[in-house]
């Protein structure tokens, strides 16, 4: 099963901090919703461990998370790929960052994964729905930080 999703979020910081951020793997890794753990494996990949819910399916995958930044400091790719429970999960997200008249940045983002297994028995309206919250609700993560630290 193949699902993808896009979107944005304009984040109250300069694009040089919402970069710095982004290129940080233990940051982002705390950005994922439900994460039990994670472990910085070096400057650019992390493991994460996060509960799900999808269905009936209910326990935690495991994922391996690598970050590879442009090397002009505008985009960002994220390779995710694990999984638990006899499924496999392989996600890639890129993210765009423009920095705006008012100091603010706008991050587009767009992510895909392809999903096979038993969650992906469950039926594609119940997956969409969940792995759509999981990617927009990290990217929501980064907004609120970077809020909280512009704000701080």
């Amino acid at each position: 099963m193949n699902l993808e999703w896009n979107g944005q979020e304009r984040i109250p910081a300069s694009k040089a901090t919402v970069w710095a951020f982004i290129n940080d793997p233990g940051k982002v890794a705390s950005c994922l919703p439900d994460l039990i753990s994670s472990n910085v494996k070096d400057a650019h990949s992390v493991d994460a461990t996060v509960k799900v819910a999808v269905g009936p399916v209910r326990g935690s995958f495991k994922f391996a998370i690598t970050l590879e930044p442009s090397a002009g400091g505008n985009h960002m790719d994220l390779k995710i790929s694990g999984g638990g429970f006899g499924s496999v999960v392989d996600l890639l997200a890129g993210a765009d960052l423009t920095e705006n008249a008012d100091g603010t940045t706008t991050l587009d983002w767009k992510g895909s994964a392809s999903v096979g297994g038993t969650v992906a028995t469950i039926g594609g309206r119940v997956l969409d729905a969940q792995a759509h919250r999981v990617i927009s609700t990290t990217f929501e993560n980064v907004k609120n930080q970077l809020s909280g630290a512009a704000a701080g």
